[in-house]
């Protein structure tokens, strides 16, 4: 899988209280097909367009890490350096609103900029892939 590019945004998700209900919600209304994802002791989803063989976002349970997020799509916006985006992001009126996490290599973390709007920043690993 090809890395995705600086400045483009690479991944939605979707938090809410009711991962289940809203995953068959966009199943019927965008024609996606699920596929679960394990998490611990419950399962988020990712959502696969028909005939892909890449899902084009995630529907997760607002509980476990994304407990304190906000019923809303969450953007990932690429960037080539976390830490220098997250200090960009303060230096310039910003808030960090989900502290730097690393997740198989990649790193990520939640802002809300200074209108705020949500918004995730994405820092692709060293390996292949994501």
């Amino acid at each position: 899988m090809e890395k995705p590019k600086t400045g483009t945004i690479s991944w939605a998700d979707l938090t809410v209280p009711d991962a289940v209900g809203v995953k068959d919600f966009y199943a019927a209304v965008a024609g996606w097909g699920v596929m679960p994802v394990a998490m611990d002791g419950y399962e988020d989803f990712c959502m696969m367009p028909p005939g892909a063989e890449m899902p084009a976002a995630g529907i997760c349970h607002a509980r476990g890490p994304n407990a304190d997020l906000p019923a809303q799509w969450l953007v990932y916006i690429t960037v080539p350096d976390l830490a220098a985006a997250l200090a960009a992001c303060q230096a310039k009126g910003g808030q960090i609103i989900r502290d730097a996490k690393e997740m198989g290599g990649a790193k990520m973390a939640v802002i809300r900029d200074p209108a705020g709007a949500v918004a995730a920043l994405y820092q692709p690993g060293d390996g292949p892939g994501c």
